[in-house]
């Protein structure tokens, strides 16, 4: 059982972040925030997939502009992410952002700072301290070194000077990021910050990569840290679609048994015995699920003889033989179909089984 470390409560929207709160899995669009349509499609779809706060860059008055229309349209906390322009800041909070990431001490001075925390007052949004690798201070990197897994004070430094600024302004409504692109030194990083802060912390590998070597990094990082009770919010960084960070988070979640989002699939790894085409059917099926939310075990095996017996546990599941396969459950022959067939009969049993589960929860 994980033991959270305990930390201070904020609210982002109607999301609680740090306290008794779940640990909540984020994203960023990678749309140009101006272009509303198209930043509005991709929420969409990450609120589908699960994401529970959404981050948008702001890079231009324009963009700060677009904040009020997509916040209008999504169900989701809206996160701006902003750098160097203090005026940005502003605008988007006065735009309907409902949290702000910027790094205080690039904002050109106190009194501009000064003017992003009155506005933060104003609208009631907190302000997530972010402070990268490669963006910390020459004076911290010539004392301490560039952050390393043996020695990440500069990097712990950083953010805990850009913290101070923003108490010195009497603003404490906090959760600080920390990120590294490598995997040990984001370790190290976040576990001696989070022995000298009880702020909320944010998790991510930053440039993690692409779907394989970020997932891998991202998942070792994280997991490793989520273990041991660090972090209340975080993300899976991917040059990929934003949607498969929302998959890999919950599946994360899911392995460390902290929390579990609509159904577990499990599938074999093919041998000889495979007699259709199970990446495919493999890929459709994960596809089909990720808009499910009944917590159910959905196997996807590729032989008749063996697959049902070695996936028992699943609630539901099919395996592939000859021109022919079988939906099974609980390790039992439910039904046995033509294989031009099966998929389509297999999502419409996995329909039933959502239907079934929504109703159920409407009826609580």
């Amino acid at each position: 059982m994980i033991s959270r470390r305990q930390t201070r409560a904020i609210r982002i929207g109607d999301v609680g972040i740090g306290g008794a709160s779940l640990i909540a899995v984020q994203s960023m669009t990678n749309t140009d925030t101006k272009d509303v349509e198209a930043t509005l499609e991709q929420i969409h779809a990450l609120e589908r997939a699960g994401c529970e706060l959404i981050r948008v860059a702001v890079i231009d008055h324009e963009a700060a502009l677009a904040l009020r229309p997509i916040r209008d349209s999504i169900s989701i906390p809206l996160i701006a992410d902003i750098h160097f322009d203090h005026r940005l800041a502003v605008a988007s909070m006065e735009n309907g952002a409902q949290a702000i990431r910027i790094n205080p001490g690039n904002l050109g001075g106190a009194e501009k700072l000064a003017r992003v925390v009155a506005a933060a007052k104003q609208h009631h949004v907190p302000i997530r301290v972010g402070v990268n690798s490669g963006s910390i201070e020459k004076d911290l990197l010539k004392k301490h070194g560039y952050p390393s897994p043996e020695k990440p004070d500069a990097l712990i430094e950083s953010a805990l000077r850009n913290v101070s600024l923003l108490e010195d302004q009497g603003f404490y409504e906090i959760k600080i990021s920390i990120k590294s692109s490598d995997t040990l030194t984001t370790i190290s990083s976040y576990r001696q910050l989070s022995r000298r802060t009880d702020y909320p912390l944010h998790l991510g590998v930053t440039e993690a990569g692409g779907l394989i070597a970020g997932t891998v990094k991202s998942s070792v990082a994280l997991g490793i840290l989520l273990s041991e009770g660090i972090g209340d919010t975080f993300r899976i960084s991917l040059t990929r679609d934003p949607v498969e960070e929302i998959r890999v988070g919950f599946e994360l979640l899911r392995a460390l048994k902290i929390r579990e989002r609509g159904p577990e699939l499990i599938s074999c790894p093919t041998c000889g015995r495979t007699r259709i085409n199970l990446f495919a059917l493999a890929e459709e099926v994960e596809r089909y699920v990720q808009g499910m939310t009944a917590p159910v075990k959905v196997a996807v095996m590729g032989c008749v003889v063996n697959g049902p017996g070695e996936s028992r546990q699943a609630d539901i599941g099919i395996a592939g033989g000859n021109g022919v396969g079988i939906i099974f459950k609980k390790g039992e022959l439910y039904k046995k179909v033509a294989e031009e067939e099966l998929l389509q009969c297999f999502l419409e049993e996995l329909r039933i089984i959502e239907s079934e589960w929504r109703e159920k929860s409407n009826r609580r």
